[in-house]
C-alpha cells in the first residue's frame, strides 16, 4: 500500500543551489530503483527556507528497502552535507487551517 511522505529539509548557508540539484534527482533515483510510485513529487518551499517534498513510497516495504540500498544511501549521503531534515509539522505554516507555501515545481 503506498505511503504519502512530507519530508523538510532545512539548507545550510549557502548550500540551496545543491539542495535543489539534488532535488531534482532524488524521486527519480528512487522511481529508477522501484521504490516510489509514479505519483510526481511536490516540492515547496516554507518562508524560512526549509524545502518541504511530498511524495508516495511503493509500500513501508520499499520505504525500508531504500535504507539498505546502496545508490539511495549514497544520494542521502550527498543531501546531509547541504542541509537538515525537520519536521514539517514545526513549520510555522503548518500551524494554520489553510498552509501555504511557495511552489519550487
Amino acid at each position: 500500500m503506498e505511503k504519502i511522505v512530507f519530508i523538510g529539509y532545512k539548507p545550510f548557508t549557502g548550500k540551496e543551489a545543491e539542495l535543489a540539484a539534488l532535488l531534482e534527482i532524488h524521486w527519480q533515483t528512487l522511481k529508477i530503483e522501484s521504490l516510489v510510485t509514479d505519483r510526481r513529487p511536490i516540492i515547496v518551499k516554507a518562508e524560512d527556507e526549509t524545502v518541504i517534498e511530498v511524495f508516495g513510497w511503493k509500500s513501508k516495504e520499499a520505504m525500508d528497502l531504500a535504507h539498505s540500498n546502496k545508490i539511495v544511501l549514497d544520494m542521502w549521503n550527498e543531501f546531509s552535507k547541504v542541509c537538515e531534515y525537520v519536521p514539517v509539522g514545526e513549520l510555522t505554516e503548518m500551524k494554520e487551517l489553510f498552509s501555504e507555501f511557495k511552489p519550487l515545481n
